[in-house]
């Protein structure tokens, strides 16, 4: 099946790249500028398509993105340290994200002849982000059917969307990701920096995996602390 994968460059949606391409027909990447303050991840994403021999798309979207203010992604807002579990790591919701970014892919699908359109969204991210859920999944599939019909066919490919993250890495892994070459932090500094909640979910993924983590962290060790923390009981 011919397949555009959405590709951030992060751990979760270049391991299903390589997926793809190892188990369907990928046809290219697709990447979105939001004007994300890790925008450093975009170099990866770039490299993932080289890697993989696929054309790659980046589509400019910070006039989008500086419309969609209060996020700590795209706004100057801090990027609070600790699990995703957290109440704090919903500063980081940018409202629509996906749902903007699946409408122009499948969009380009439809230019291409492309049947599928592949997006890495998993099962931990269901905690704070409502476009990364099974219904939104659903509901959204139903609408570019709506969207189409008469015009083109593509389907949305989500394998990872009931799955964890520590899935994710052993997916990954067995299609031979190189996660060294993949960006998840938040705060796009030099270094993973070890402590948002991306990069504690990303640690956290590999010791459940039982697989080593090639991640270079300026905080190796926080993660263990965050969890603790989430698993903690309130009062």
């Amino acid at each position: 099946m011919k397949t555009i994968v959405v590709c951030s460059g992060g751990l979760d949606s270049v391991s299903l790249a390589h997926m793809v391409a190892n188990e369907n027909q990928l046809t290219r990447l697709v990447s979105f500028d939001y004007g994300q303050r890790h925008r450093k991840e975009l170099d990866f994403a770039a490299a993932c398509a080289e890697r993989l021999g696929v054309p790659h798309d980046i589509i400019d979207l910070r006039a989008i993105g500086s419309a969609l203010a209060g996020s700590a992604l795209t706004d100057d807002i801090d990027v609070p340290d600790g699990h995703y579990a957290e109440e704090s790591m919903r500063v980081t919701v940018v409202p629509n994200r996906n749902a903007i970014m699946l409408t122009i892919a499948f969009g380009v699908a439809a230019v291409h002849g492309d049947q599928a359109v592949a997006t890495a969204v998993h099962g931990g991210d269901h905690f704070i982000y409502p476009d990364c859920r099974p219904g939104f999944v659903q509901a959204f599939e139903k609408m570019q059917k709506a969207a189409f019909e008469g015009y083109a066919e593509a389907t949305l490919y989500t394998p990872f969307v009931t799955r964890t993250k520590a899935d994710i890495v052993i997916a990954g892994q067995r299609h031979n990701t190189p996660f060294a070459e993949t960006w998840s932090c938040y705060k796009g500094g030099e270094l993973h920096c070890g402590r948002c909640g991306t990069c504690v979910e990303r640690r956290e993924a590999f010791h459940l995996a039982g697989i080593d983590d090639p991640t270079v962290y300026e905080d190796a060790d926080f993660w263990s602390e965050a969890i603790a923390a989430k698993d903690a009981p309130h009062v």
